[in-house]
């Protein structure tokens, strides 16, 4: 498959992961917004802290190695084995669910029942959820690998918009049960979500006329079973191994990606209530960044593990491809440092009004404003990286993967060392200055890999992180006028005001957007002819 039609794909599968993620964050921060107002601060920290971590945990460890090694780039692939290797995700996943799910009974401070009713019960319903849904693994890799796009969008939406109205209607129908709410809503979730999927490829494969049918390497649905023969090894080892690397990359991580929930978790430094409202003001905060940089960063990760291959320096590779990795890598930058810069300006005069707006006084006073304040100057961090690390880790061999692995693991170890010290400095602010720093180390480290991987050849594409003079001026001078703007029409002066100070920041997103059209004429291009014109000209799969 030519480089450019892998483009086309990824570009095609960014844009449908962005409706997903702006269809899911929406229903999320709805939903949160209603939860609020019928249940405590600490079922919602149990359940968005504790019982997703264990979740999201067993998940992670359980699939994510076998995700990024299964979807790598390889001339010959022997799909059997593929499925077979990835028929241990439900296996692991049973044991980091057990193992997990003691550590969060026996070791772990155990809530107030008369306060968060029914916790062991969610967490054995949560663990199971985790299980259920890595038996759907190889459909979602054999999904993914040949782009099956609209199986994507509508299976997760089915799955969040009914575990979403199972919440609500268990909310205002039984809110004495407590954290069997959520607990069965999430088991709900994942076993939709894999009904999907068993039944798309169910329906396909009995199907002879179609023609998607024929790109496919199985004929029938048990061709995704486990297969044992004896002409062949049961796995493909290098691909195993690649898999073991990576398990060990995913396991550091996930401390990083985790960390304050883990230390808030296990040392105990905020109580469930604080944990609830730190958790309402991080979703708040990451929202536009979860709609817009995870989607690109998992669809474009897909295409450099397709274009470029791991064992290869790039002047030793197909120079199309690594031209066009190379033009693609430049423009997401770009891109990640606009609408980061564009977060973080806008976010610092508006973070009191939006979390008002979503909460009440339970948000917006106190902690809350500057919580999301520093969230904002996060933001711009995680879509850097984000971008850097998902070429960093398509690109790099087995031997590079092992010793990033090393520096994860001195990192992540100072990282909870210093999330621990920050919180206790300065309370749940301290979560998000040691996520800046963590952030900052690793884009380092990806930078520093992108400029050797490219140093023998023509292409720089880290010249996507220079913006224009006349472009920075107009953000520090947006930056002021709406920091004005909140000192004198927010947030007690009524809603006249608020409306004022709302149409300000209008005024001058407009101005900044504007003046990047004018200056970023480059990344303009790009999004027309690969995030618009694929769409419109290719065909959704």
């Amino acid at each position: 498959m030519r480089s450019q039609e892998v483009l086309g794909q990824a570009a095609r599968l960014a844009s449908s992961g962005l409706l997903l993620q702006a269809l899911f964050r929406l229903i999320t921060f709805v939903l949160n917004a209603f939860v609020l107002r019928f249940l405590s601060k600490d079922i919602i920290g149990i359940v968005n802290v504790r019982l997703t971590l264990l979740y999201s945990t067993s998940i992670f460890l359980a699939r994510e190695a076998f995700r990024r090694a299964c979807l790598s780039r390889s001339v010959h692939r022997d799909w059997s084995q593929t499925f077979n290797l990835l028929w241990l995700t439900p296996l692991l996943g049973i044991f980091w669910s057990l193992f997990l799910g003691w550590v969060w009974l026996h070791l772990l401070e155990v809530p107030d029942p008369s306060v968060v009713p029914h916790y062991g019960a969610g967490v054995v319903l949560f663990g199971l959820s985790a299980v259920v849904e890595l038996l759907g693994e190889p459909f979602w890799i054999l999904a993914q690998a040949h782009m099956f796009i609209r199986l994507k969008v509508i299976a997760e939406s089915m799955s969040v918009i009914l575990r979403s109205v199972l919440t609500a209607v268990l909310v205002l129908c039984l809110p004495h049960w407590g954290l069997y709410i959520f607990s069965l809503a999430q088991l709900f979730y994942t076993a939709v979500l894999v009904l999907c999927y068993v039944t798309y490829f169910t329906k396909l494969l009995s199907s002879s006329e179609s023609t998607k049918q024929q790109t496919l390497p199985v004929s029938r649905i048990t061709d995704l079973l486990p297969n044992i023969t004896r002409s062949r090894a049961f796995v493909n080892w290098k691909e195993a191994r690649l898999t073991w690397s990576f398990f060990k990359q995913s396991f550091l991580k996930q401390i990083l990606t985790e960390g304050e929930r883990y230390v808030m978790t296990f040392f105990n430094v905020l109580n469930f209530g604080d944990q609830g409202v730190y958790d309402l003001v991080n979703n708040l905060g990451s929202l536009v960044a979860r709609l817009i940089f995870q989607p690109i960063e998992e669809s474009f990760y897909i295409f450099f593990a397709k274009v470029l291959e791991r064992e290869k320096d790039a002047i030793l590779q197909k120079q199309e491809d690594v031209a066009v990795a190379a033009a693609v890598l430049e423009s997401l930058l770009k891109l990640a440092l606009l609408a980061g810069l564009t977060i973080t300006v806008f976010g610092f005069a508006y973070s009191q009004l939006a979390l008002d707006i979503y909460g009440g006084a339970i948000l917006s006073v106190g902690l809350g404003p500057l919580l999301l304040r520093s969230y904002c100057l996060y933001v711009l961090l995680l879509a850097i990286n984000g971008v850097t690390e998902c070429f960093t880790f398509a690109a790099m061999s087995k031997e590079e993967v092992d010793r990033y692995n090393v520096k994860m693991l001195v990192l992540s170890s100072s990282f909870l060392v210093l999330s621990y010290l920050l919180t206790c400095w300065c309370g749940s602010v301290g979560f998000i200055l040691a996520n800046c720093v963590n952030m900052g180390i690793r884009i380092t480290q990806s930078l520093s890999f992108i400029h050797c991987y490219y140093q023998g050849s023509p292409h720089r594409p880290l010249t996507g992180l220079h913006l224009s003079p006349v472009l920075l001026g107009v953000f520090a001078l947006s930056g002021v006028i709406t920091g004005v703007s909140e000192v004198f029409l927010c947030c007690d002066q009524g809603w006249l005001a608020r409306l004022a100070h709302i149409a300000v920041g209008a005024i001058c997103l407009g101005v900044t957007l504007g003046t990047a059209l004018l200056t970023e004429t480059k990344l303009v291009h790009f999004l027309r002819t690969q995030l618009g014109g694929s769409r419109l000209t290719e065909k959704m799969t």
